[in-house]
């Protein structure tokens, strides 16, 4: 019996130092999906930058998973375990979707926030027939006539969405929403004169600026912005106090370990802010940030708490 008891006090022995080599196992020490809106989009584009550029810093292939649009890679990343390997980079749809309708998690308490990625600003275009030059002439017309006036939006709680229902609010219009599956279609029906007015995406818009098929306006950002030098922004132009930028973050899953949170962010963050990387980002209308992950949390804390009165008072919603 003692030679038994000894052999299997050392084989429970082994077991546990195996154990113990595998969970000390370094981070990462298997490929990270990162979890991503469709093919094309600006959340596309991030994502695929990063995959590139910080892979081999980390010794394993980020995974770039594309999975349509909408809210999918929140919820997907939401039910996730909360080990590091499943990632999503997402924009407001993320903290907005709830005021829109019951979503199966909640925004600030089911994600650990890793980074601040890019930001983007819209640009207020109008279709050239509208007898307006300035954000002032603009809000004075849509007074005049009130309910005359069509503007585009290309998904409920993306950034143009926001964007236009925020200056509907602080100006006062009484305009006519119409809402496009998608952006590009949203601008034909611009350039076609369906619509008077779209807040789009400006790395989509800048060449219809150039062309003469479109009026812009003004930038929605706080400041001026290098992506469109010149172009004043809305709140200089006529409406004191207004902003809105398209905000996109990396968050893990809730309780994902710090350490795990920390190299991430150590890795990401340097690589954003490289001059080359921040040239290319700059071509596709998005500006690269990387921040502490306490400064992702906070502007989902107060982009929710801006942006989910302006819907509230707006009554909008989403269908089940």
């Amino acid at each position: 019996m003692r030679p038994r008891l000894i052999a299997g006090l050392l084989a429970a022995a082994a077991m546990v130092c195996g154990a113990g080599v595998a969970f000390a196992q370094p981070y990462p020490a298997k490929p990270i999906r990162m979890v991503v809106t469709g093919v094309g989009s600006g959340g596309d584009f991030a994502a695929r930058m990063i995959s590139l550029g910080v892979s081999s810093t980390l010794g394993q292939q980020i995974v770039v998973d594309n999975r349509g649009s909408g809210n999918m890679p929140a919820e997907i990343v939401a039910k996730s375990p909360p080990d590091g390997y499943t990632l999503c980079l997402s924009a407001a749809p993320l903290w907005i979707t709830p005021f829109l309708r019951k979503t199966p998690y909640d925004p600030v308490k089911d994600f650990a926030p890793v980074t601040l990625v890019v930001t983007s600003p819209n640009i207020l275009v109008v279709h050239p027939s509208l007898p307006v030059h300035s954000v002032k002439a603009l809000i004075a017309l849509i007074r005049a006539r009130p309910g005359a006036l069509n503007y585009a939006t290309s998904g409920i709680g993306g950034s143009g969405f926001l964007a236009a229902e925020l200056f509907k609010s602080m100006a006062h219009a009484d305009m006519v929403r119409v809402n496009y599956k998608s952006g590009g279609l949203a601008l034909a029906e611009l350039m076609s004169g369906e619509v008077q007015l779209f807040f789009a995406n400006a790395g989509a818009v800048a060449p219809h600026m150039k062309s003469g098929r479109l009026r812009a306006l003004a930038v929605t950002s706080a400041q001026p912005s290098a992506l469109l030098p010149g172009l004043p922004t809305v709140a200089a132009g006529g409406l004191p106090g207004y902003e809105l930028v398209s905000v996109q973050g990396i968050f893990a899953p809730a309780r994902t370990p710090e350490a795990v949170i920390a190299r991430l962010n150590e890795v990401i963050v340097p690589f954003l802010k490289r001059d080359d990387v921040r040239k290319k980002f700059f071509a596709a209308g998005m500006e690269p940030l990387g921040s502490p992950p306490d400064a992702l949390a906070e502007r989902v804390k107060s982009e929710m708490s801006r942006l989910g009165k302006v819907i509230k008072a707006a009554g909008i919603a989403l269908e089940p």
